[in-house]
């Protein structure tokens, strides 16, 4: 019974041990897949856009988005689609779409590793009570000597379980650490363009109001 419940321990370990480098993962590619990889280059973004808003060229300037899975572009292409709207309403709708479908979904898997940094330690902590409960079941057995390669085998769970929980619990802390770095970079860097994107872009609506 015991044997059952070590190797189901090892494995309950394993499944959040995957779990986290999953949610870990998926994470860091988003933010890599969101962001571009410098300021010079969604400068040279916005200038492709900003060069169609100054001749009115809406349509143009939102097919330039088309298809970049970018936070910058898809946020730049749905200001443009919804300019019938008003300029206060677009910049409303811009920042709520950017805090809620890229920010908020970050936040939701990093919440995920959270969590799991959280369990692996607990998980390990109850292999150790498992282990040491075996262990002194073993000696409280009266009028019997315990067998120590039964015993050392129980404290050696004990502490597999502990390290594991540990091993798991304090990589992911290093990883969330980066990843909240891409993530300011990304929102200072997508915020930053997003105020540039908006003059232009309210210059343009001011200028072609009939487009």
């Amino acid at each position: 019974m015991f044997l059952i419940l070590s190797n189901l321990m090892y494995l309950v370990l394993l499944g959040i041990a995957l779990w986290g480098g999953f949610c870990v993962s998926l994470v860091w590619m988003r933010v890599k897949q969101k962001q571009f990889e410098s300021e010079e280059l969604q400068g040279e973004f916005l200038e492709a856009i900003e060069e169609q808003l100054s001749r009115g060229e809406f349509e143009t300037a939102s097919q330039v988005c088309v298809g970049d899975r970018r936070a910058m572009a898809q946020l730049s292409q749905l200001a443009i689609d919804n300019r019938k709207i008003g300029y206060n309403k677009v910049k409303q709708l811009v920042a709520d779409r950017f805090q809620r479908d890229i920010l908020a979904d970050l936040e939701n898997w990093l919440s995920w590793v959270h969590t799991v940094i959280k369990a692996a330690p607990m998980v390990g902590l109850l292999g150790t009570v498992m282990g040491m409960m075996g262990a002194f079941s073993k000696l409280a057995v009266p009028d019997t000597q315990p067998d120590p390669a039964a015993l050392a085998q129980d404290i050696q769970f004990a502490l597999i379980t502990t390290a594991c929980g540990l091993a798991i619990a304090i990589p992911l802390v290093l990883c969330v650490a980066a990843i909240n770095i891409r993530i300011k970079k990304l929102e200072d860097l997508v915020t930053y363009g997003l105020n540039q994107f908006l003059e232009v872009f309210k210059e343009a609506l001011i200028r072609f109001p009939g487009k």
